[in-house]
């Protein structure tokens, strides 16, 4: 990947435009019955035949065999290093429901979940609990006290919720307490370094406080347990704007996302509740922006469900809406997935993430599908995530030469 020094000195602003589907999780494994994976088994015409006028391939979001989060694999897409710019989910949660943070306040990711009377995860998300009982619940939360730290907690969508700790001398160096799996209890929170101690202590307090509130509800809730990762504070990181000359915008429902793309400097507009309100939007705002970002998010939830069924009927519905897109015709055209989420594993994983980039300017392939096994043979091969952003940029003609 060239760095960001060298394509801010390539990249100027131009007329053309950019947009970048991205079907989270879209990547999937055989199904043992069928022998097909999710996208393999939907009906999509769409998708197939934009995948016959592209250049096609599978990206690795991080590394090969490496796992990746939602935070890293996104920002990889974006063209930031995700080994360098190691972010933790706590302060993209955060910004996403537009919380007001200070550089020095410590951010989590935290799950409302249950756990057996043997204090054993069996169910990582609380069953999915609504973002009504999931309020009521961080209001209770918030009773938690320590004392000379500030606590707030405060709802996302269904099961989950940020932490924000403030105080002084706090560090976002912890472990996790989720292992991301059940059949495990919860672990308890671990300093990365001396100076996170005080910090590690506080977490685990608030853990343990907010288990005995929540065990008090257990008779009306399934949510009796809290799981906290990505533990994080306000980086410094370039905007789009600066690296790319871009004018970028983001339509995107969950707030996560809506919180990564303010991080990267995107305007986040009104989204709508479904992938047709999104390009519905998209269409409004075309003439104002060069960059859009689009984030459709069904995928990853059934993924992770374990419903292959219901993961294919999410691919069908974004194929269904997309000719609203196609008929805005942009200049490029981007379409695959931050990361795997096979039904099978019920879980994100590591396997390569079907890929197609469709511009005047591309040579495209043999490819007539898209699909993990299509891909495979597609132009662009095996090839890192953070390097989209030089193709999509190359292709809008909005790079210039390198050298003499």
């Amino acid at each position: 990947m060239i760095e960001f020094e060298h394509i801010r000195k390539l990249s100027h602003p131009s007329p053309s435009k950019i947009v970048f589907l991205v079907i989270d999780g879209v990547g999937g494994l055989p199904r043992p019955q069928t022998g097909k994976t999710e996208l393999e088994s939907a009906r999509k015409p769409n998708l197939d035949k934009v995948a016959q006028e592209s250049i096609c391939g599978l990206i690795d979001p991080v590394s090969p065999g490496i796992t990746p989060g939602s935070t890293p694999a996104h920002l990889a897409l974006f063209g930031y290093d995700p080994v360098k710019y190691n972010i933790g989910r706590g302060i993209t949660e955060a910004l996403g429901i537009d919380l007001a943070l200070k550089k020095s306040d410590v951010a989590a990711r935290g799950n409302f979940c249950t756990v057996d009377d043997q204090g054993i995860i069996v169910d990582r998300r609380a069953g999915r609990i609504s973002t009504e009982e999931n309020t009521k619940l961080c209001q209770l939360l918030n009773e938690t006290s320590i004392p000379g730290t500030e606590i707030i907690v405060s709802p996302v969508k269904e099961h989950r919720f940020v932490l924000i700790l403030r105080g002084d001398e706090l560090s976002p160096q912890l472990t996790d307490s989720d292992p991301q799996q059940t059949g495990l209890a919860p672990k308890k929170i671990e300093a990365l370094s001396t100076k996170a101690e005080k910090m590690a202590e506080i977490a685990n307090k608030f853990v343990h406080q907010a288990e005995r509130l929540l065990r008090s509800t257990h008779n009306v809730s399934p949510a009796n347990m809290v799981l906290l990762r990505g533990f994080s504070q306000y980086p410094d990181i370039l905007s789009m704007s600066e690296v790319y000359k871009l004018k970028p915008a983001a339509i995107v429902i969950y707030p996560m996302y809506r919180g990564l793309a303010k991080l990267v400097g995107m305007e986040v507009l009104h989204s709508g509740n479904n992938i047709t309100d999104q390009l519905e939007n998209l269409r409004r705002n075309y003439e104002n922006f060069d960059f859009f970002f689009i984030h459709f998010k069904a995928t990853d939830s059934r993924g992770e469900d374990g419903n292959f069924e219901a993961k294919v009927q999410a691919i069908e519905e974004v194929d269904a809406a997309l000719p609203l897109l196609l008929k805005l015709e942009p200049d490029v055209l981007i379409i695959t997935g931050d990361h795997s989420t096979p039904a099978t594993l019920a879980m994100h994983s590591w396997h390569p993430v079907p890929f197609m980039l469709r511009s005047k300017w591309c040579r495209p392939d043999r490819v007539t599908e898209f699909s993990e096994q299509a891909c495979l043979a597609g132009g662009l091969g095996r090839f890192p995530a953070i390097e989209i952003m030089p193709l999509a940029m190359a292709n809008a003609l909005k790079l210039d030469k390198f050298g003499a």
